[in-house]
């Protein structure tokens, strides 16, 4: 195995950097060439159908079967032009990655030639087999039946020779077995609640749509160096390695000049993506050694879920043109920071206004408050939902790790509309006013320059910052879908709420813009202990955060019981946006995940440490004994080879801790496995089986230190983190 290591290590110092060619020196020249977009679709369609089809992704009407033929026959000329010879449905089942099956175009003719078909049919529906991907039990085998159904506001795309159709993905019944279905239903919620609020202060608002930027980070390790590590290879991360001497201590990496070799990568998928319509806008180093971030510009939610989706897996199979491997497992490394995907979410009406943003005039602020208020309730109301729409195995390891934010659901807003907050709460408002600009006096004014008055608190999950709110705690290679589902249901909810209690007080006499305020003066005051300006990663803040009556949930199965609880049922059937049924199978479905990804890392700990680690260990201690033998034989003093029998003895403590502790958490891992309760096995799994992982490392670790390097047969984080 040590050969192996030698040799990838040999391989990573012959790597040459492929030549990476723009098709144009601008980018607005290729910008979306790769995209069934609207102009190409006002170019390929009649005029009509166009029409129909922007009625269809604005407003979410039918399409007839016949305008289905014409945009398939329009997409398959367009996609045939590109040599395209194939199409599928694309989707995002609750496999974390996404799904396609290729049909051909081709078909056989009745006089034994063949035609190129793309029917509407074909466009709009097909059939997966539902039970072979992830469904909490809502199909079984022989009830295979499940169905991919065309979201025509995500304009198709051609990914390779193959015509991509994002689709949603639902089973024979009706149920939601993707990520991308809930969300679209949330949009929808939120859409008409936002709408209806903002006539409040603007009827001719007749849209709200949800923006999101999402930056992704993310470790690239040569592909060689990669294949030497199984730890890697079947689970996404280092299950054993000492921290190098050179590590992140030095600061020297972020924001430093990029590789040679990482920078060619980074134009290549970049180029990429950009013909894929995706706007990419930033590139730089990360925190740690090896990491990485790019981002692009804001997007409609929807579509910039799809196209993070899209870009996760373009990026790793560039990455192997480079000879790369992409790692987008949240904490590849211990030791140094992990990766994260902050989401960047605001709202945007169809008047080009965002909601988020505050105004220059009180009553413009006024709408600013609203929106920003009620988003800092719904969090309040419903933090322990958007902490399990984060869960995930591989999250645990990253939060409240001092890299990333704590498990604590808080809000951080900046001093200065905290304070603005704190001076509406303590306010009087006048009710009896005869000029409207008295009850603006209740409204205390906001800086223009916001954007540059709130600080980024980086130890918070959910921090505004100036024109948007940031949650920074969804993991790097977590779908981005399932939290904006949750945000954008809790908020769509309690503006709904909202609004029912601002009319109330209409309807007894208030005026509308006292009302409003009165409202979100008692929503200020109900929300004020999820509001943190502090350190998140500190002590202090877990004990205050506990005394505020603010949950600290820690791990993925304990977290996710917050998906089936009373007060989500209820959500969730109001909004519309989960049945109980889908809840719950979504609940089975995230507990198995969990339990299954800590099998298979328990599972390799035990192969590694039986088959490469303690064979390697032995074999140095074998070459130490021979060594001492040979110098006592020599007659000499036993201080001579004092050292060599201390070394001998210290492996022998690492080898025998390591060899018991497998063979225990293997047993435990038995006693979980026949477990027939998703959760108890979960939880069984979590404080019973991986409690052996850390100790099981630490012994590791310590024998790669004691080690002769030409025997230790695994890549060390010295060469995964610095050799490019």
């Amino acid at each position: 195995m040590s050969t192996i290591r030698f040799q990838a290590l040999q391989t990573v110092l012959t790597r040459t950097i492929p030549e990476v060619k723009q098709p144009s020196s601008k980018i607005s020249d290729f910008y979306g060439s790769k995209v069934f977009d609207k102009k190409k679709m006002q170019d390929y369609l009649p005029k009509e159908t166009f029409k129909a089809v922007l009625a269809s992704i604005e407003s979410g009407s039918p399409i007839s079967r016949e305008i289905a033929d014409q945009i398939s026959s329009a997409m398959k000329a367009w996609a045939m032009s590109k040599g395209v010879t194939h199409y599928t449905h694309w989707f995002q089942p609750l496999t974390g990655t996404t799904a396609e099956k290729h049909d051909s175009f081709f078909e056989p003719a009745s006089d034994g030639q063949a035609i190129e078909r793309f029917a509407g049919d074909a466009l709009v529906q097909q059939e997966p087999d539902a039970s072979s991907f992830p469904n909490g039990g809502i199909r079984s085998t022989f009830e295979a039946r499940g169905y991919t159904a065309w979201d025509p506001s995500s304009p198709a795309f051609i990914f390779g020779k193959t015509l991509c159709i994002p689709t949603v993905f639902v089973s024979y019944t009706g149920e939601a077995l993707d990520y991308k279905a809930p969300l679209l239903k949330a949009l929808s919620v939120m859409d008409k609640a936002a709408t209806e609020v903002c006539h409040y202060f603007d009827k001719s608002i007749e849209k709200v749509n949800a923006s999101l930027g999402i930056e992704q980070e993310y470790f690239l390790v040569d592909l060689a160096l990669f294949n030497a590590r199984p730890d890697l290879f079947l689970t996404g991360r280092a299950l054993f390695g000492h921290a190098s001497a050179k590590g992140q201590q030095l600061e020297d990496h972020y924001f430093g000049s990029i590789p040679e070799r990482v920078l060619a990568y980074m134009q290549d998928f970049e180029t990429e993506a950009l013909q894929l319509g995706i706007p990419l806008k930033t590139r730089h180093n990360e925190v740690a050694p090896s990491q990485f971030e790019c981002a692009p510009i804001y997007e409609e939610i929807n579509l910039a879920i799809d196209h993070n989706q899209l870009l996760m897996d373009l990026m790793e199979k560039v990455a192997k043109r480079h000879n790369f491997k992409v790692l987008l497992h949240e904490k590849p490394y211990a030791g140094i920071n992990g990766s994260g995907k902050h989401n960047n979410w605001s709202l945007i009406t169809n008047t080009g206004k965002n909601l988020l943003a505050p105004g220059k005039t009180p009553k413009n602020n006024l709408m600013f408050l609203t929106f920003f208020v009620n988003t800092i309730k719904a969090v309040y109301e419903h933090a322990d939902l958007l902490r399990a729409s984060i869960a995930s195995v591989s999250n645990d390891h990253r939060l409240g790790a001092n890299e990333a934010p704590p498990a604590i659901i808080s809000i951080f807003l900046g001093e200065q509309l905290n304070d603005v907050l704190d001076e509406i709460e303590t306010s009087r408002i006048s009710k009896k006013a005869k000029e409207d600009s008295a009850m603006w006096h209740s409204i205390p004014k906001i800086p223009q320059i916001l954007l540059d008055n709130t600080d980024r608190n980086r130890t918070s999950p959910f921090a505004f910052t100036g024109n948007k709110f940031e949650l920074r705690a969804v993991g790097s290679s977590a779908n981005s879908s399932s939290p904006m589902t949750v945000l954008n249901m809790i908020v769509a909810d309690q503006l709904i709420k909202f609004k029912a209690d601002v009319d109330k007080l209409i309807k007894k006499g208030d005026k509308k813009d006292v009302a409003i305020l009165t409202i979100l003066k008692k929503y200020i005051k109900e929300s004020k202990n999820i509001r943190f300006e502090g350190n998140g990663y500190s002590d202090e803040w877990a004990a205050e955060a506990e005394k505020r009556g603010l949950n600290n949930i820690k791990t993925t199965p304990k977290a996710l019981d917050a998906l089936v609880s009373e007060k989500t049922e209820k959500i969730f059937e109001e909004t519309g946006v989960f049945t109980k049924r889908e809840a719950h199978a979504r609940h089975e479905i995230l507990l198995e995940a969990y339990y299954k990804k800590l099998q298979i890392e328990a599972r390799v700990i035990g192969e590694l440490v039986t088959n490469v680690i303690l064979p390697a260990a032995v074999k140095y201690q074998t070459e130490l004994i021979t060594n001492v033998k040979g110098l006592k034989d020599l007659g000499l003093a036993k201080d001579t080879y004092a050292s060599q029998l201390e070394i001998i003895e210290r492996l022998s403590k690492h080898i025998n801790f390591i060899k018991s502790n497998v063979e225990q958490m293997v047993e435990e891992r038995k006693k979980a496995n026949v477990l027939e309760d998703s959760r108890e096995k979960a939880v069984a799994y979590d404080e019973k089986v991986k409690s052996y992982f850390e100790p099981i490392r630490y012994h590791v670790d310590k024998l790669e230190l004691l080690v002769d390097d030409t025997l230790w047969p695994l890549p060390k984080f010295r060469e995964l983190l610095f050799i490019k």
